[in-house]
């Protein structure tokens, strides 16, 4: 029998850190606030949090001279709270996981990945229990190498149980502040919210999500979230 019917789950909270720049898009607004056929990408990234009836409460963490969130018609929503970010993503992070007051369960999901699918995001929640965390991932398909500093191969890596890491990742709220707090005080290095708890001693599931859920991260990638949008019907083109 699963834990689901053993012990009531804890209430459920989303967290969306947006305090970046997305230096890499070269655009003159963060990466976030890009459209996609008229809506931004961070719209996107919210509709779903938003939609889903299990999740309490949206905490968006913006940059403190961020003038953008505030004029879409979504920060009107009646789920989503503001805070200011930090310097970095961990405190960010940290910031929005303030807000939350009783205990629960959070998942944070990057601004800038606009294709999460309704289904995607029910079945992570669904494997998520009180005791373990969880995160979406897609199985790695490509050869994988290794290089070195000069460019060069140096080895082959075995892509049978690699994956790519996405969001949203979800967890205890108690458990996520102390894995942040402590690797930030240990000046560990920490790339999203799994590798802190993994730090931290945690187990993390990998549940497997699409690959289309990507982070828009570079110029082509717009092109490549549109069509995915436009795939998953949550776009419409005109002709």
């Amino acid at each position: 029998m699963k834990e689901h019917n053993l012990l009531p789950l804890l209430p459920l909270y989303a967290v969306m850190p947006a305090a970046g720049i997305g230096k890499r898009m070269a655009s003159d607004i963060p990466k976030q606030y890009l459209k996609i056929n008229g809506q931004s990408i961070i719209e996107y990234s919210l509709q779903p949090l938003l939609e889903h009836a299990q999740i309490k409460q949206v905490v968006v963490a913006l940059s403190a001279d961020d003038v953008w969130f505030r004029e879409l018609p979504v920060a009107q929503h009646s789920k989503i709270t503001i805070v200011i970010g930090g310097k970095e993503r961990c405190d960010t992070v940290l910031n929005a996981l303030k807000t939350i007051s009783e205990p629960a369960r959070v998942l944070v999901h990057d601004a800038a990945r606009p294709c999460l699918t309704n289904d995607d995001l029910s079945q992570l929640i669904c494997a998520q229990t009180n005791k373990q965390g969880a995160i979406l991932a897609s199985q790695v398909r490509d050869t994988m190498k290794r290089g070195d500093s000069d460019g060069l191969i140096v080895d082959n890596v075995e892509r049978e149980l690699l994956y790519h890491a996405l969001t949203p990742q979800l967890f205890m709220l108690s458990e996520l502040q102390q894995a942040l707090s402590g690797a930030l005080a240990n000046n560990v290095c920490i790339t999203d919210e799994a590798s802190a708890m993994q730090w931290a001693g945690h187990g993390v599931k990998l549940v497997m999500g699409r690959s289309d859920n990507i982070k828009v991260t570079r110029p082509e990638d717009l092109q490549l979230a549109t069509l995915f949008l436009t795939q998953q019907q949550r776009i419409t083109t005109t002709h």
